[in-house]
């Protein structure tokens, strides 16, 4: 997606204020650093900031933004050169905590622009008033974990953390082989119960702290971020939660499961772990 050019004549510029003040989500224009070049009352209001502290860049004590799985979000700095480097729009959830107590609950869309010739971001925040994965289909209705997409945000993040930290991210795919044999041999919905099982095993035997995530249909994917080592203690694990017999009702089975992952310093980009992972699975 190519960035859109935010200019206008002058003027309309008393106009173009008056508008974009009394839009009903909060607006915000960053330059390239991640600083504040504009932005509308409601901005500051649903992040819990005042107007000096958005321009100024400056946070009040016990301010923190996270995700909606509580891991800090990256600095406006990072976040906003992580979408001008992809040149594509991005939506991730944020909960704003002021003192350790829920401010917010938010979706974030930053979306490329370029203000006078220059890369900009544009940013605009709405207020979620339900859950924030519900909110907007983030969940794989069949299992409950996240989906495909939600994912990918939180392997960007993970990335991110371990870019900066010095850690290290693995994700590892679990393919669950002959699905449809299952169904054509027990009904449909043996295959669907089989699949809830494993995530379930999946989401409770596995670190609180990792991802577990509905990939596709007969695939699942987990996101572990560690200090050292390599995926394959992680792909172990799932592979001995995935491979054990399941009984549903009179039927037992024990799933046939092929295990791929890859660890990254947080130098590789999402896209190109995905895809690593991916053809690993697919012709390994």
């Amino acid at each position: 997606m190519s960035a859109v050019d935010t200019a206008a004549p002058a003027t309309t510029g008393t106009i173009w204020d008056e508008l974009v003040s009394e839009l009903p989500v909060g607006v915000l224009l960053q330059d390239e650093q991640g600083g504040v070049l504009a932005a509308n009352d409601l901005a500051g209001s649903l992040l819990g900031l005042s107007r000096h502290d958005l321009l100024h860049g400056s946070r009040p004590a016990g301010w923190v933004a996270c995700d909606d799985s509580g891991a800090p979000l990256p600095h406006s700095a990072e976040m906003t050169a992580q979408v001008l480097r992809a040149a594509g729009r991005l939506t991730v959830p944020m909960v704003v905590l002021r003192d350790g107590l829920p401010h917010a609950r938010l979706w974030v869309d930053y979306q490329p622009v370029r203000h006078r010739g220059r890369p900009c971001l544009l940013v605009l925040l709405q207020p979620v008033h339900t859950d924030v994965p519900h909110s907007r289909g983030l969940l794989d209705p069949l299992t409950g974990l996240p989906s495909r997409a939600l994912l990918l945000d939180r392997l960007d993040q993970s990335l991110t953390r371990s870019r900066t930290n010095g850690s290290l991210t693995s994700l590892v795919l679990v393919d669950v082989h002959r699905l449809a044999e299952v169904n054509a041999e027990f009904g449909f919905d043996t295959g669907d119960d089989l699949l809830t099982v494993l995530g379930g095993r999946l989401r409770t035997g596995l670190r609180a702290d990792h991802t577990v995530a509905r990939y596709g249909g007969d695939e699942f994917a987990v996101v572990a971020e560690h200090p050292d080592g390599t995926g394959e203690p992680i792909a172990a694990r799932v592979r001995e939660l995935t491979e054990r017999a399941v009984r549903l009702g009179r039927v037992r089975l024990r799933p046939r499961v092929r295990v791929c992952w890859a660890t990254s310093d947080g130098s590789a980009p999402v896209h190109a772990v995905v895809s690593y992972v991916e053809n690993r699975l697919r012709n390994g």
